[in-house]
C-alpha cells in the first residue's frame, strides 16, 4: 500500500523519529531456560515442522531484523501469511509482510515490499501481531496500535535504551481483500473500551447468538473489581463490525506457575463439534512464554471445557530460546489442512515457526484430561 519503495518507506513514514536502520543484531544470549520446572505428566504436545523456521529476516530494510508472530489464512487451497516485521532497533517500528505457502508448508512466494504500514495520520506509530478471521464470507484482520514507537522490555534493556513507559495499546480492525494476488485493506476502526490497554483481541469466525463476538487481553482490567489479579481472557459482544463492545465476561485467567504472569488468546478460535478449540499463550514470572489450549463451550463461549493444565508447546529449540526477546512461543495464526492442525507463531520475536497436532486426537485429549 502507499507509493515508494520499501527504504523509502522506512525512512520517511515517520519524520520525526526518523533513524538510519540499524544493521547489526542483539548478542546471542546462553540457550538455557530460567531456573524454573513444571510437571510433564499427560498434556499431548505439538509438533515443530520439520523445516523451522519457514520465515527469517532478509534485507537491509523493513524486514532485515525481525518477522515474527504470523496471522494465517487459506484462501484457493494456499496458506497465507502476515507476519509482523521490523527494520531497525531504535523506535522499533513495526509493519506486516505477506508470505504464501503451499498446503505442504513450501514457500510459494514472499513480497518485497510491507502490505500494511501505520498512519501517521491515525496515530498508528506500529503495526502489529494481526489476527485473520473469515466472517460471513469476509476477510477481517484484527491488529494492535501503538501511539508511540517503542521497543520491548528485553531490546530496550539490552541495548541500554532508556526504559520509558509502555504506552497504551489499543485493537483496531480491517476488512482485508485479495485480488490478483494482492492483498488490500480497508481499516474499519478501533473495537476495544478506551483505556483498556487491549492486546491479543481475536473475532470468533461466527455470530454467537446471533451477534459479533471477541475474545480480548485488556492488560488494564485487573484487581478485586475484574476477578483477576493478572491479565486474563474477556469474551465481548460487539453490535456491528466495527462497533462498541458489549457484555465482557471472564472467560480464563492464570491458573498454573507457567502462566503466573498473563494469558492471551493465540489464533481466532478453531470450531469443532466438541467446542472452541482456543491456543492460547502464558508467561511466567521469568517472562517465558509457552502455549496451551482451552475448550470453550459453542453456545456459551465464556464457559470453559476443559484446558491443559500444563503446555503444548514451550521454548526449548535454539531459535525459540534466542532472539530479540528470549524463550518465547507466541501462537497467531491457525489452519485446519485436512485432519492436521497448523499452529504457526513466534519464536524469540525473531522468526516465524509452526506446529501441528492430529485435530480430533488432540480434542480428545483434551476432552480425557
Amino acid at each position: 500500500m502507499g507509493g515508494g519503495s520499501a527504504a523509502t518507506q522506512q525512512n520517511t513514514l515517520f519524520p520525526l523519529f526518523a533513524h538510519k536502520v540499524v544493521q547489526h543484531h542483539l548478542p546471542r544470549l546462553p540457550v538455557e531456560l530460567p531456573n524454573y520446572h513444571i510437571r510433564r505428566e499427560i498434556t499431548m504436545k505439538l509438533r515443530r515442522h520439520r523445516g523451522n523456521p519457514v520465515l527469517e529476516p532478509k534485507g537491509d530494510t523493513w524486514e532485515s531484523i525481525a518477522v515474527f508472530n504470523p496471522a494465517v489464512a487459506c484462501i484457493d487451497g494456499q496458506i497465507h501469511l502476515l507476519y509482523r516485521a521490523v527494520g531497525e532497533y531504535v523506535e522499533y517500528i513495526s509493519r506486516l509482510g505477506h508470505a504464501v505457502f503451499d498446503e505442504n508448508l513450501n514457500l510459494v512466494e514472499r513480497f518485497d515490499e510491507p502490505c500494511f504500514t501505520p498512519e501517521l495520520e491515525l496515530w498508528e506509530m506500529s503495526v502489529e501481531d494481526a489476527r485473520l478471521t473469515s466472517l460471513e464470507g469476509r476477510l477481517y484482520m484484527t491488529y494492535v496500535i501503538t501511539p508511540t514507537p517503542c521497543p520491548p522490555y528485553a531490546v530496550r534493556r539490552r541495548l541500554g535504551i532508556p526504559l520509558r513507559p509502555q504506552a497504551r495499546t489499543r485493537i483496531s480492525l480491517a476488512e482485508v481483500t485479495y485480488e490478483s494476488e494482492r492483498m488490500g485493506f480497508q481499516r474499519l476502526g478501533i473495537i476495544t473500551p478506551y483505556g483498556s490497554n487491549q492486546r491479543d483481541t481475536v473475532l470468533f469466525p461466527e455470530k454467537i447468538g446471533g451477534q459479533y463476538a471477541a475474545l480480548h487481553r485488556p492488560s488494564a482490567w485487573v484487581g478485586l473489581g475484574y476477578l483477576t489479579d493478572t491479565p486474563a481472557i474477556w469474551f465481548a459482544y460487539l453490535d456491528d463490525l466495527p462497533g462498541r463492545m458489549r457484555g465482557h465476561r471472564l472467560v480464563m485467567k492464570s491458573e498454573q506457575p507457567w502462566e503466573a504472569r498473563k494469558i492471551g488468546a493465540g489464533p481466532p478460535p478453531v470450531k469443532t463439534d466438541k467446542g472452541w478449540l482456543l491456543i492460547y499463550h502464558g508467561v511466567d514470572e521469568d517472562r517465558v512464554y509457552r502455549a496451551g489450549a482451552a475448550l470453550l463451550d459453542l453456545e456459551e463461549p465464556w464457559k470453559v471445557i476443559a484446558r491443559t493444565p500444563e503446555p503444548i508447546l514451550e521454548p526449548e529449540e535454539e531459535y525459540e530460546l534466542v532472539g530479540d526477546v528470549p524463550h518465547v512461543v507466541f501462537p497467531e495464526g491457525a489452519v485446519v489442512i485436512g485432519d492436521q492442525l497448523l499452529v504457526f507463531y513466534g519464536a524469540a520475536d525473531k522468526v516465524c515457526c509452526v506446529a501441528t497436532t492430529p485435530l480430533e486426537e488432540f480434542i480428545e485429549h483434551l476432552l480425557a484430561m
